[in-house]
This record gives C-alpha cells, structure tokens and sequence, in this order.
C-alpha cells in the first residue's frame, strides 16, 4: 500500500512537473497573455483588457525568456522586423523589467515630431479624419469628454487614437531622430500617454517582446473578484476574440 502511494505521488508531481514545462515552452516560444493596466492605449485597449502576444513574430531574445534570462546574450534569433503601426510589448529601456505596451510609429532612421498635436513623420504631416466624441471614465466614474480621429500612417494603415486637445504637454515635441535599430513607439491616447516622446525613450529591438494579437478576455473593473453575481454585468462581451488593429 505505502509503495502504491508513494507511486500516485510521484505521478502527480511528474504531471504537474511536465505541465509547468509546456506553459513555460507555450508562454516563450508561441504566445504570452497580458493584461492592460492603464489608459494609454485607449481606444485601441482598455484598462482590464487581457490579450494574448505573440512571441514568434519578432523572433527572439533573452527578454522572450521568463524574467529576461541571459540564454541569449544579445541581439535576436530568427529575427523579423516590426513594421509601422504594429502594437508591441515591450521592456521599458531603463529598467529592462517592466512591461509596456504601445504602438510602432517611429522606424529606424526616420525623423519624427508632434507640433500642435499633429504627427509629422519624416517632415510629412500625418493624416486624420475626426470621428466624434469619445467618452472615457476615470478611477472614480466621472466622464471625460475627447475627440476620436481615425489615423493613416505613411503605408496607408489606419488605427483609432484620441485627443483631449492640439494644445497639452506632449502635443509639441523637438525633432526626434530614431537610431538604427531602434523603434519609436508612441500610446494611441496621445495626450495620457508614456511614450517614446518622454520618459520611454527610443526602444531597442532586442527589448520587444511580441506583437499584439487577439483580446480574449475583458472586464470593466465593476466586480470585484468575490462578486461571482456581478462576473457576467462586467464582462465586455463585445470585445472577446477581437483581432488588435
């Protein structure tokens, strides 16, 4: 009896062994799920949006390994470039350890600048069509009006972004200049936004860690986890299975 139980434990622990191997192998070769935990990316994303990255498309670097483990000393293994519009996990470049999500703007060698909210890209102003309002809620529910514009960026990809106005911090910036083999990224809430026009910086390569692919789960924050009645009212069942644009 005691060697049957001593067998049915080790079973188990193989088994839990072996799966905590295959999450690991799925989570750094194929696809990582994240969660948005801020503002910047709305409309695009939503605080409680939960996502699954993809870890192949960029090919791979010791920051698509857990906790950014040296197996891969530097640069990128069967590497493929980002391209221009493309919404991207990333390191933050001065800590290597925080996660930031937001879109590529900004290529190698390109010249970029806001002026009076407008994008301008390699001296080319970008264009944008006005929507309308946009209607977002802070931590405490009050309404906070914007205005939504559908952006086109210079290879004709179009993506949402929102403005409080032309005229707030982040909406004149100097001439900024992206180094070879680094990315300007830039958040589609551009007046509530981390980005590489401030404390984020050019992004090297080596620091993406996947595109962003497909919402799989969405919850407006209203419930919290002890709740199980309120579970279904806080789900955003529209935005299940969405593809990122």
């Amino acid at each position: 009896m005691e060697r049957r139980e001593e067998t049915g434990l080790g079973e188990v622990v193989k088994t839990v062994l072996y799966a905590f191997i295959i999450a690991i192998f799925v989570r750094t070769i194929a696809f990582e799920p994240f969660r948005i935990p801020s503002g910047s990316m709305i409309p695009s994303l939503l605080i409680g949006d939960y996502l699954f990255v993809s870890k192949y498309s960029y090919g791979y670097s010791k920051h698509s390994l857990p906790y950014s483990i040296p197996l891969i000393k530097e640069g990128r293994i069967l590497a493929s470039t980002p391209k221009r519009g493309d919404v991207v996990v990333f390191k933050l470049p001065k800590d290597n350890k925080t996660d930031y999500i937001k879109r590529v703007i900004g290529m190698p060698g390109d010249k970029v600048q806001v002026n009076a909210g407008r994008l301008y890209i390699n001296d080319k102003l970008i264009e944008r069509e006005k929507i309308g309002d946009y209607v977002s809620r802070d931590a405490r529910g009050n309404a906070i009006r914007f205005t939504e514009y559908t952006e086109t960026l210079p290879e004709g990809r179009k993506h949402k972004i929102i403005e409080a106005s032309d005229e707030e911090m982040f909406d004149y910036t100097p001439v900024f200049r992206v180094p070879e083999n680094h990315y300007f990224m830039m958040g589609d809430n551009r007046d509530n936004s981390d980005d590489s026009r401030a404390g984020v910086g050019y992004v090297p390569f080596e620091n993406l860690e996947g595109r962003a692919e497909v919402l799989f789960f969405s919850n407006d924050g209203s419930a919290d986890f002890w709740q199980i009645w309120r579970w279904p009212m806080a789900v955003r069942w529209g935005r299940l299975f969405n593809k990122i644009k």
